[in-house]
């Protein structure tokens, strides 16, 4: 693989000030307490200010075209546009029934042929670059990325499995699935050898957390964050253009880019470029209740969204088809598959997930069901019973015949696929999302990206795109050792990952360990934290297609939590983020219809919270609790189920084991 290098450098990145600053442009919050800056001279910047402190100070930006023309160097706008923005739209399929959408903005015209956009909201700031010329152009790179005052805290995402041992250029990270744990450092400890993807957190020095990503992502590359070893900064890094790949990679389900081009995205005339985006938390639970990727991104492309049905959906993966106590073998055959069937139906869930070994040969969809089961069978049983199937594909079996196979398999009575191992972020694989997004609604599928990076707003573009991974789930438990500590991961990536969108976390183990009695192990696997925990993260985690990860042999042992497991519902009308203090808790509560439902999670520390309920607002109501039994320190499947009414100073005490949880359904008398 060439040597490529792929974002400008940040040598000279954090400045004071400019040279030459002949003008700069504020948009203001509506609440006029978070502004966002452009000035212009003899380079473009922009900075951030919270409260009148800065928190992003002057930071270059601009994008290289393929003929050398650069926006953002020397330039001044000829044309100046500012407005506001106060309007809400529905969110059918969200943490919320409707997005307040409520803005200040300004638009900058530069000659030649660019704009860039401005926003200022009362809980963020987004920038993007805007193409005004009519001739389609490349893009060679892109300057972005952040400077700011001081050495402050971070939490990022490394990409992982890289060894780093080169710095420029970063071809070999490229490849990645989007799942790691967070590391925790000053900017000044961050590794230059080594990428890190978004979102990621830094914190300013009096605990403002600023949360990095990116929206709109439609056809342009994905954008990485690297110190480049020297002052308080990190730039952004982009994947090149892909422009000589080969199929193969695991069980050849993947296309590997051999060599890379010159420039890192083409773009189509008049193009909007992806927004850069930065939410902004004075209290670490605002976090958990941020809607700036839904805002910024492009609405449905859907007229008709009424067959889009969220719900939750067996698996029998992660649990190696784990029947026991049944009269046949469990695997791979039809058996097994009805026995799942039969549990989604009594239980009231929506969707069972057929993994990988559904098909015959899995790089070629079209050659059907594995000789090992009858397809046709199992899915007219399902249908039967009322439970939709969504089939598990690689990624290049999809891709290669992607019309057909959606085709032929919404004819058969699927209702969506789980697609899986892009592994990749660049122009090509953000092209190919939407490209399948549109396909499969056109023969009204759902689809659930695994192997893939966070969401970026496709989930409100094409709403039938019900879920996305890029989160270290809980299948990491089948094979990691105790030292990788999924209990800190999990009351930190719902202030951080979790902010772009949903989460195929895949939680619900019934086999729950404390800490000193975990191990990883293929079948039978278990999970981290106590069994309350599990419960918690089905509200607290959001994830409009939500799995039930265990064996039903192992559901069915425990009736109490299945029964409030598939109660919980996966789209909510109104949330209230109650708590929460970045990898340490989180405390969430969600609504839907009449009902709330409550969740909880700490770390390694055992906590007691005292709850406000006040949302509830006037009334009689009564609590199912589940919470963490007085031994779950010790044995993490010990809780109590307690139903008891709520009193009238709407204030609840909940204590939590290490690694624990608790989850309440709220209903009014």
């Amino acid at each position: 693989m060439r040597r490529i290098v792929v974002s400008v450098l940040f040598a000279l990145l954090c400045v004071p000030a400019l040279a030459v600053r002949e003008k700069s442009y504020t948009v203001l919050s509506p609440d006029e307490t978070i502004g966002i800056t452009l000035a212009v001279g003899e380079r473009c910047t922009y900075e951030v200010r919270v409260d009148g402190r800065t928190v992003v100070a002057p930071t270059p930006v601009s994008m290289t075209l393929g003929d050398g023309t650069v926006w953002g160097g020397s330039a001044q706008p000829f044309r100046i546009r500012k407005g506001t923005v106060d309007t809400s739209f529905a969110t059918p399929f969200y943490i919320k029934a409707r997005v307040s959408d409520r803005y200040n903005w300004l638009r900058a015209d530069f000659r030649p042929g660019f704009a860039i956009e401005l926003r200022a909201y009362d809980d963020g700031v987004a920038y993007r670059f805007v193409s005004t010329t009519d001739k389609p152009l490349t893009v060679a790179s892109e300057e972005a990325g952040a400077c700011f005052p001081g050495d402050w805290k971070c939490w990022v995402p490394y990409v992982r499995d890289c060894d780093g041992t080169e710095i420029v250029p970063f071809g070999s990270q490229f490849k990645t699935s989007f799942e790691n744990l967070y590391t925790v450092a000053r900017l000044s400890e961050l590794d230059p050898a080594r990428l890190a993807f978004l979102p990621l957190v830094v914190a300013s020095d009096d605990g403002v957390k600023l949360c990095f990503t990116e929206a709109d992502l439609q056809a342009y590359p994905g954008m990485y964050f690297n110190y480049p070893g020297q002052g308080n900064s990190l730039r952004g890094i982009f994947a090149p253009y892909p422009k000589r790949t080969h199929d193969g990679g695991h069980d050849d389900l993947q296309n590997v880019v051999d060599e890379y081009d010159d420039f890192i995205a083409k773009a189509s005339p008049r193009a909007s470029f992806p927004w850069r985006t930065i939410l902004i938390a004075r209290e670490d639970r605002r976090l958990l209740d941020n809607n700036m990727v839904m805002r910024l991104a492009e609405p449905s492309r859907l007229a008709d969204i009424s067959w889009i049905r969220p719900g939750l959906a067996a698996w029998e993966w992660w649990n190696d088809w784990g029947l026991h106590g049944v009269g046949f073998e469990a695997g791979v055959n039809t058996p097994t598959y009805k026995h799942y069937v039969d549990f989604a139906a009594r239980n009231g869930i929506e969707y069972l997930v057929m993994d990988d070994g559904w098909s015959k040969d899995k790089t070629d969809l079209m050659s059907g069901g594995s000789d090992r089961l009858d397809l046709d069978e199992v899915l007219r049983y399902a249908k039967e019973k009322g439970v939709g199937i969504i089939l598990w594909a690689g990624f290049r079996a999809f891709d290669r015949d992607m019309e057909e196979v959606c085709r032929h398999y919404s004819a058969l009575g699927v209702k969506g696929f789980k697609v899986d191992f892009m592994d990749r972020d660049d122009q090509q694989i953000a092209e190919f999302l939407y490209r399948g997004a549109a396909t499969a609604a056109k023969y009204g599928l759902l689809l659930d990206y695994h192997g893939i990076y966070k969401p970026a707003g496709l989930q409100r573009t094409y709403p039938n795109v019900v879920n996305f991974e890029g989160v270290h789930g809980l299948e990491q438990m089948k094979w990691s050792e105790e030292s990788v500590d999924q209990v800190t991961y999990d009351v930190t990536m719902p202030f951080i990952r979790m902010t772009a969108g949903p989460v195929d976390y895949t939680q619900g183990a019934m086999l729950n360990a404390a800490k000193g009695h975990f191990f990883p192990r293929r079948s039978e696997p278990m999970s981290q934290g106590t069994r309350c925990r599990q419960l918690a993260e089905y509200i607290v985690f959001h994830a409009p297609l939500s799995m039930l990860c265990d064996s039903p042999s192992n559901y069915d042992r425990e009736p109490e939590c299945t029964a409030f497991i598939c109660g919980v519902p996966t789209v909510w009308d109104r949330t209230v983020a109650l708590d929460g203090r970045l990898g340490e808790y989180a405390a969430v509560a969600r609504c839907k219809g009449n009902v709330w439902y409550v969740g909880g999670l700490t770390g390694h520390e055992g906590r007691t919270v005292t709850l406000d309920l006040g949302f509830l607002g006037d009334g009689n109501f009564t609590a199912e609790i589940f919470c963490d039994g007085a031994n779950a320190a010790k044995y993490g499947h010990d809780y109590q189920r307690v139903i008891r009414p709520l009193g009238t100073d709407r204030t609840l005490e909940i204590t939590m084991a290490p690694a624990g949880g608790f989850a309440l359904r709220i209903t009014r008398e």
